[in-house]
């Protein structure tokens, strides 16, 4: 079926069937039911080929990930996917494996597919550099979750050190004053804003604090490894990275005995569904994923609107610490504010 077919179908133009199909000038609303209803009846499809090579545009947004078996991320991909969908955007998903190199080459390919603009999770805040620079110099490009650095790109991220301070002021009101850090090696800039905000926050509880802090990745595996280093020291709180660090720490305490949280408490990071299903169930600090999809959406549109030139912008949001079993009593408290932008 074509559009003539549509138009004859409908008794309109084919002009008229193009600007209904494709959205692009606005048309009365009678007139668009009677288009859109030949257009059914008859099955058409719009060639999305053919309208690309038209409109110059894709109508498809490149996303890359770190690692997709990151349970955060998938829910992430989700809210961003319904964000870009409603304004009419397909996405294209690129894994990267938590590899520099890989994640350059995954931009690459996504560029020579003609993408529209990208939404990009990097690697690393140093080794993504190069290759998020150079594509934010070619189409409209927006960072999620962790950064690369002032002046790259647009980015979009929870406040670490808000979500740190919640968690520190918790157990402080709680009675701990022993707590250890489990987090991620590198300079992802995620890791490295949890880790210092720890490290700053925690010496009021302890001057000691600080130094008691093993980093390996952002995995269940490594959170039960860490628990073996950390545990002889005896700490009344372990302080996890995320929920899968936080979820390993809490099947290592439970093997070697540990009361939690009457002798430790636990927390974690991102309050994926993990976090609700543990025993005891964990206390975290939220994301707020909706918002931070629909900021990411909301930067990538005024960065096409007012092209690639013009100073990068940086939104951060409020987290939301949830406390549950791990750590006491079952409470949410926010951060002050909505968010914070520059």
């Amino acid at each position: 079926m074509t559009l003539k077919d549509v138009a004859l179908a409908s008794g309109c133009s084919i002009a008229t069937v193009s600007r209904v199909l494709a959205g692009t000038r606005p048309v009365g609303a009678e007139t668009a039911r009677t288009v859109r209803a030949a257009a059914e009846r008859l099955g058409y499809r719009p060639n999305h080929v053919a309208r690309a090579l038209r409109s110059r545009s894709t109508g498809t947004v490149g996303l890359v990930l770190p690692q997709i078996t990151n349970p955060f991320f998938p829910t992430l991909v989700r809210e961003l996917e319904h964000a870009l969908h409603a304004e009419g955007r397909a996405v294209l998903l690129a894994d990267c494996d938590d590899d520099p190199a890989t994640e350059a080459a995954r931009i690459g390919a996504l560029l020579a597919r003609q993408v529209d603009a990208l939404l990009l999770i990097p690697v690393d805040e140093r080794h993504s550099r190069e290759a998020v620079a150079a594509a934010a110099a070619q189409v409209p490009l927006v960072l999620l979750d962790r950064g690369c650095g002032p002046g790259v790109a647009d980015s979009v991220a929870v406040d670490n050190a808000a979500g740190m301070a919640l968690v520190l002021a918790h157990l402080a009101a709680t009675g701990r004053r022993r707590p250890c850090f489990i987090g991620a090696a590198g300079t992802a800039s995620a890791a490295v804003e949890r880790r210092t905000a720890y490290e700053s926050g925690a010496a009021a509880l302890d001057p000691a604090a600080p130094g008691r802090l093993a980093l390996g990745d952002f995995s269940v595996e490594w959170g039960r490894a860490a628990v073996d280093r950390l545990w002889p020291a005896r700490p009344d709180a372990v302080v996890c990275a995320n929920d899968l660090i936080a979820a390993g720490a809490l099947q290592r305490l439970r093997q070697l005995g540990a009361d939690v949280p009457g002798e430790v408490a636990v927390t974690g990071f991102d309050d994926i569904p993990l976090a609700g299903l543990a025993d005891p169930a964990l206390t975290t600090v939220r994301q707020p994923v909706a918002d931070l999809a629909a900021e990411a959406a909301r930067l990538l549109s005024r960065r096409r609107t007012d092209g690639s030139s013009g100073p990068c912008h940086t939104v951060r949001l409020a987290p939301e610490l949830v406390v549950r079993a791990s750590s006491g009593t079952a409470v949410a408290v926010a951060a002050d504010g909505p968010f914070r932008t520059s």
